[in-house]
């Protein structure tokens, strides 16, 4: 396995990386976020520190995860309960304290990758009555009817498809997908599922909790005759309606 060190302390990176190796692994150690920015891509897992000498790290933990699914492993210096809850939130698969202990490490990232093998088994492709969406070519069809999205609708299509019947919250959307956790009052999401509804025909597969998120819907239900927003909820509104 392919592993991205991102540690600004070179003793520190020199001595995890030389473990890392002994277990097998290619490791690639950069010293900034920029670096980190730059080469994760080409990489199976990424450990990134949170205290990058040139970025915010939380910052830039939420743009990796909202490039794709790459699996990271946090580690933070702050000894607080917020701390790893702000890694997590903001899209690392787990997160350490430092001084990290070598042999918790290598299991969490048996248990990060062992996750990761089992989304990317059930996800490459997702079949939803007439819809087919392929994760793998980015393709997406109605009826065998291919549907042209643009790249970010497929993202936010997928995303929400991804996790059917639950609600996803708009500020993880704006993280995932535009990698914005600042603006979640912005119309851009309203925007993209309008057009994304469009594309894909009368049936209504996304749906939004009012105040909250987007869900997708495995079966959409049809609309009640003579109703054009409401679905009898009076929390849940469709959107495009």
């Amino acid at each position: 396995m392919h592993i991205l060190l991102e540690e600004s302390d070179a003793e520190s990176a020199g001595e995890l990386a030389v473990g890392l190796r002994r277990q097998g692994h290619g490791v690639d150690h950069v010293s900034t976020g920029q670096a980190a920015l730059g080469a994760y891509r080409s990489a199976d897992l990424v450990i990134l520190d949170l205290d990058p000498p040139d970025l915010n790290g939380l910052a830039l933990c939420r743009e990796i995860r909202a490039a794709g699914d790459t699996p990271m492993i946090a580690i933070t210096g702050r000894r607080t309960e917020q701390g790893r809850v702000l890694a997590l939130r903001a899209g690392s698969d787990d997160c350490m304290e430092k001084p990290l202990g070598f042999r918790e490490l290598l299991a969490r990232i048996e248990a990060v990758m062992r996750r990761a093998r089992r989304r990317a088994g059930r996800r490459e492709r997702i079949d939803c009555g007439p819809l087919r969406i392929d994760r793998a070519r980015r393709e997406v069809s109605v009826a065998d009817r291919a549907v042209e999205l643009t790249v970010k609708e497929f993202d936010l299509l997928q995303l929400l498809a991804s996790q059917p019947g639950s609600v996803v919250f708009r500020q993880e959307i704006m993280a995932r997908v535009w990698g914005d956790t600042w603006n979640s009052r912005s119309r851009t999401v309203d925007t993209h599922v309008s057009s994304l509804r469009r594309k894909l025909g009368p049936d209504s597969w996304i749906t939004t909790v009012r105040g909250v998120g987007l869900r997708f819907d495995r079966a959409p239900a049809e609309p009640a005759p003579g109703r054009t927003g409401r679905t009898g909820r009076t929390d849940v509104i469709g959107f495009g309606r």
